[in-house]
């Protein structure tokens, strides 16, 4: 429950965000009506590794809790937001909250299952709540918006989030900690400026270019402060993220599989969501109607990924997930002014299926490869892979569609690009991914 309101916040806004700029539009900009959506993403991914440590550290159960309940809070906040700037600040906290609650979940469901099998069965249906989330973002957020208005999309949250505070003290197990560990604060301070400045600077290429002095800046300074992680992570004696994770083959390409991904997904998910809407002119609803065939693929193909990952291991299941989403893009070659929607939706759902089939696998091989109780920042690293991947996906699939000279061509380069990054994960798979992932000591 608390996953599938984090994952349905980052897309269930998007659809929001014209009324908001309209019942704001005195009090604030455009950047700032953009920074709705953005300043979570940033917060979010920035986030994510540390927020997964801290959960191997202090108990995964209470911080899960603790990110569900001001999630919460937050909700209640951007619903009752009196001003512009009240509602980015809040929607800021979400993004912290949410980063809270993404590691921990997965960290949980790791701790609930002793059985490989078994667990590889559970983490499918994790992933397929996360795309049930984004199948429902557009779709749900366009029926809350028309019936009650902004306000609505995060109202919404209340109820559930409430009762997913009860339903985990009641019923889910809190693993042992980390007992004695320090909290490594050099690293945790470098790492959440490291991602965030590289959020930050990607989404801001998409609005201003990659020539822009604050994009510049902004991936200088995550440079930077990646290269002080490094060398901090190295010297101390316990590492919030041992480095040691990344010689395991399964673990680091894994990770870049999710990357890459998520480039590819979600930089043609915002493409296509694009071109329905303002290319083919239809109206929000049926915009996100018309990607039904793709996201709602998600929580069938997520579960029956599980289910494969537990008979065969991560690899069979990435190769052919990442194999039908490759043919997925190169049919949405076929795109066009006038082209039939039906000639599009088995390339959707091909897109869909095959992203959603690979991920438990992704997920369930990371997790496997590192030792139990480093699940939390496992999960953190694949997670913040994939976030940060959703936003180079995003900035650049959509900078090609409205800075080069047609539509058309521009979406065409980005399923082109889309395909090269599932080659890529295929190969990674093919070469990187051990049928079983074994765990290493860290």
């Amino acid at each position: 429950m608390g996953f599938f309101m984090v994952m349905l916040d980052a897309t269930i806004v998007t659809v929001a965000l014209p009324p908001i700029g309209k019942e704001f539009g005195s009090g604030g900009n455009l950047t700032g009506v953009q920074w709705v959506a953005d300043g979570y993403t940033v917060v979010f991914a920035g986030l994510l590794l540390s927020a997964g440590s801290i959960g191997d550290k202090l108990g995964s159960r209470s911080a899960f809790q603790t990110g569900l309940g001001l999630f919460v809070i937050t909700s209640a906040g951007c619903g009752f937001a009196p001003s512009l700037w009240f509602l980015v600040v809040m929607r800021l906290l979400q993004g912290l909250a949410a980063a809270l609650v993404v590691p921990t979940s997965l960290a949980l469901i790791h701790a609930s299952y002793e059985d490989k099998k078994d667990r590889a069965k559970a983490i499918g249906l994790w992933g397929g709540i996360g795309g049930l989330a984004a199948a429902s973002g557009p779709v749900l957020g366009g029926l809350l918006v028309a019936a009650f208005g902004w306000r609505a999309v995060f109202y919404v949250n209340l109820p559930f989030g409430i009762l997913g505070l009860i339903l985990t003290a009641r019923y889910v197990t809190a693993p042992r900690p980390e007992r004695g560990a320090a909290l490594d604060l050099p690293a945790q301070v470098l790492g959440i400026l490291a991602l965030g400045a590289v959020a930050f600077g990607i989404i801001e290429a998409g609005h201003s270019g990659w020539t822009d002095p604050v994009v510049l800046g902004s991936l200088a300074l995550f440079v930077l402060c990646g290269a002080g992680f490094l060398l901090v992570e190295k010297r101390t004696t316990d590492p919030m993220l041992p480095l040691g994770l990344f010689r395991n083959a399964t673990f680091s390409s894994a990770t870049a599989v999710g990357l890459f991904l998520n480039i590819g997904f979600y930089g043609q998910l915002f493409v296509v969501s694009f071109y329905f809407q303002q290319y083919r002119h239809y109206a929000v609803l049926w915009a996100g109607l018309a990607l039904l065939p793709q996201t709602a693929m998600a929580a069938v193909a997520s579960t029956l990924g599980g289910r494969m990952t537990a008979r065969t291991g991560p690899r069979p299941p990435m190769l052919l997930g990442l194999g039908l989403g490759a043919v997925g893009f190169v049919g949405l070659l076929l795109a066009g002014r006038t082209t039939p929607y039906l000639e599009l939706v088995l390339p959707l759902a091909a897109i869909g299926f095959g992203t959603a089939f690979t991920m438990p696998a992704a997920v369930a091989a990371v997790v496997e490869s590192a030792p139990a109780h480093r699940a939390g920042v496992a999960s953190g690293v694949l997670n913040a892979a994939r976030q940060v991947g959703s936003a180079v996906g995003v900035a650049l699939l959509g900078a090609l569609v409205t800075q080069t000279a047609g539509f058309i061509d521009g979406m065409r380069i980005g399923s082109v690009i889309s395909a090269a990054c599932f080659a890529a994960g295929i190969l990674l798979a093919l070469f990187g991914v051990e049928r079983e992932g074994r765990a290493q000591e860290a």
